[in-house]
C-alpha cells in the first residue's frame, strides 16, 4: 500500500516537472519516459503549450505587443498546470489536451 502510494507521489512529481522548465523539460520527459501515459502526456502538452508561445514570443510585433498579455497568462498557466498535474488530476486544456493526445498516439 505505502509502494503505491510511493509510486503514485513519483508519478505526480514527473508529471509537474515536465512543465518546470516549459517544453524544455516536456521533450526531455517525452524522450526518457517511454511507459507512464500520464507523465508522457503532462510531457505532450508542456511541449505544445510552452512552445507554441516560445515561438509566439519570437515573432517580431506581435510578440513584443502581445508580450505584456501573454507573460502574466503564460505564467499562470504553467502554476495551473503544474499543480494539476501534482495533485495527479490528467488536466486536459481545451483543444490542445487533445492534440497532446492524437501526438502521443502518433509517436507509438
Amino acid at each position: 500500500m505505502a509502494q503505491e502510494k510511493n509510486a503514485a507521489s513519483k508519478r505526480n512529481l514527473m508529471g509537474a516537472a515536465a512543465y518546470l522548465l516549459g517544453f524544455i523539460t516536456g521533450i526531455v520527459f517525452l524522450l526518457v519516459e517511454k511507459e507512464d501515459k500520464f507523465v508522457r502526456f503532462h510531457a505532450m502538452q508542456s511541449t505544445i503549450v510552452f512552445g507554441a508561445l516560445f515561438i509566439l514570443g519570437l515573432v517580431p510585433v506581435v510578440g513584443l505587443v502581445l508580450g505584456v498579455v501573454i507573460a502574466p497568462v503564460s505564467f499562470i498557466l504553467w502554476l495551473v498546470l503544474m499543480w494539476k498535474a501534482y495533485s495527479g488530476e490528467m488536466f486536459k486544456l481545451p483543444v490542445i489536451g487533445d492534440f497532446a493526445e492524437k501526438q502521443l498516439d502518433r509517436l507509438k
